[in-house]
C-alpha cells in the first residue's frame, strides 16, 4: 500500500513538471536562453572594450591648453649616447625586441598612427592637409615594400632602423595653475635618417608624429634601460615621461622660427646659449617655490637716481665700512687714553722739582 502511494506521488510530480514546461511557449524559452547568452556576450564585449581602451590611452595626463606659463623647446637626441641607447638598440628586431624607430615605422605603415610632413622651417603641423601619404612617402625615400589587397608591408630587413641615429623632440615646460605643478612633457617626435656611407651628407628628418597619438602604443614597448640589469622594467612611455633622455637644445619656439645655429655660429657660443636656456628653465622652476629676497631700499633709491644697478656686494661692503669705523674709533680712544696718561705722569714728576727749588731758596 505504501509503495503504491509513493509511486502515485512520484508520477503526479513528474506530470506537474511536464505540464509546466509545456505551458511555456518554445519561442519564449528560446528568447530567454538568447537573452542570457546576449547578456554574457555583452559583458564579455564590454570587458574587452575596457581592456582595449586601457591599452590605447596614454599613461600620463594630457597637457592642458590653458596654462599661465609655458615654454616650448626642441631637442636633438643622439641615440649613440649611452643615456639614449635604450631607444636605439637592438638595431635589428630580435623576437619581440625592437628599437623605437622600427616600432614607430610599423605603426605608420599600418596606418594606426598618422604621420605629418617635416617642413623646411622645421616646425610641426598636425593639420589634416599635412598628413603623410604612406605609399608616396615610401616611394620618395626608396623604401622597398609590398602591396597586397590594399595593405602595405615592409620586411624587417628593409626598415632602416640602424640608420636612424637621431630624434628631434618637441618638449613643453609649463606651470599648471590648477594643480600648482611644474611639468615637462614631450609633445612631438621626429626620426632623423643619417646616411651610413656618406658622413658629410645632410641629415634627413622623415616625419613628425604627435606624441599623444603614439603614447598608448609606447606604453607597450618594453625597454632595457641598463647594461647592469637586463630586465625590461620600463616602457618607452616611461622613458619619455620621466625625462631619462639626454638632448641638446637646437631651437626654441619663436616668432621667426629661427634655430640657435642661425644666431650663434661658433660651437662655444652655441653651447653657452644652450646652457643659458637650461639655467632659465631651472631658475623658473626653483622660483615658483622660493620667495624673492627683499631688496635694499637705500641702494635701490641711489641706483634709481644715478641710473645704475645696485652692486651685488653692497651688504658686505657696508659691513666692512662699519667694522673699519669701529676699529678707527677704538684706536683713537686708545691713543687719547695714552696721551692723558703721559700728561699725568709728566705733571706728577715736575711738582717735586719745583718744591725743591723753593726749599733751596
Amino acid at each position: 500500500m505504501q509503495s503504491l502511494l509513493r509511486h502515485t506521488i512520484t508520477t503526479s510530480l513528474l506530470l506537474l513538471v511536464a505540464v509546466t514546461m509545456s505551458a511555456q511557449p518554445a519561442r519564449r524559452r528560446t528568447a530567454t536562453s538568447e537573452t542570457g547568452g546576449n547578456r554574457t556576450a555583452a559583458t564579455s564585449s564590454a570587458r574587452t572594450a575596457s581592456d582595449r581602451a586601457a591599452l590605447s590611452f596614454p599613461v600620463a595626463d594630457a597637457m592642458p591648453e590653458e596654462v599661465v606659463w609655458r615654454r616650448d623647446i626642441y631637442r636633438q637626441l643622439d641615440l649613440t649616447l649611452d643615456k639614449n641607447a635604450p631607444l636605439y638598440y637592438p638595431t635589428e628586431p630580435r623576437g619581440k625586441e625592437q628599437n623605437l624607430f622600427t616600432y614607430i615605422f610599423r605603426l605608420v605603415v599600418s596606418g594606426r598612427v598618422p604621420a605629418y610632413q617635416y617642413k623646411l622651417d622645421g616646425n610641426e603641423s598636425f593639420e589634416a592637409a599635412d598628413k603623410v601619404e604612406v605609399k608616396e612617402f615610401l616611394d620618395r625615400y626608396g623604401f622597398y615594400y609590398e602591396e597586397a589587397n590594399g595593405r602595405l608591408t615592409v620586411a624587417a630587413a628593409d626598415i632602416p632602423s640602424a640608420d636612424v641615429k637621431r630624434f628631434y623632440i618637441k618638449e613643453s615646460n609649463y606651470f599648471d595653475q590648477r594643480s600648482a605643478t611644474y611639468r615637462t612633457r614631450v609633445t612631438a617626435l621626429c626620426p632623423v635618417l643619417l646616411d651610413e656611407f656618406d658622413v658629410s651628407a645632410a641629415p634627413r628628418p622623415l616625419f613628425w608624429i604627435k606624441y599623444d597619438d603614439v603614447a598608448g602604443y609606447l606604453s607597450r614597448l618594453p625597454l632595457m634601460a641598463s647594461n647592469l640589469n637586463n630586465v625590461t622594467n620600463m616602457t618607452a612611455d616611461d622613458y619619455f615621461t620621466l625625462k631619462l633622455y639626454d638632448g641638446k637644445i637646437y631651437k626654441t619656439n619663436n616668432l621667426q622660427g629661427r634655430v640657435l645655429a642661425n644666431d650663434f655660429r661658433t660651437d662655444s657660443a652655441l653651447s653657452q646659449e644652450q646652457r643659458r636656456i637650461e639655467q632659465e628653465l631651472e631658475a623658473f622652476e626653483q622660483g615658483i617655490w622660493t620667495a624673492p629676497q627683499p631688496a635694499d631700499s637705500t641702494a635701490q633709491a641711489s641706483a634709481d637716481s644715478t641710473g645704475t644697478q645696485p652692486a651685488a656686494a653692497a651688504p658686505s661692503s657696508s659691513k666692512k665700512t662699519r667694522e673699519k669705523k669701529s676699529s678707527s674709533r677704538r684706536s683713537s680712544s686708545a691713543s687719547a687714553a695714552a696721551s692723558q696718561k703721559r700728561q699725568r705722569s709728566s705733571s706728577g714728576s715736575s711738582a717735586p722739582r719745583a718744591s725743591a727749588r723753593r726749599q733751596r731758596r
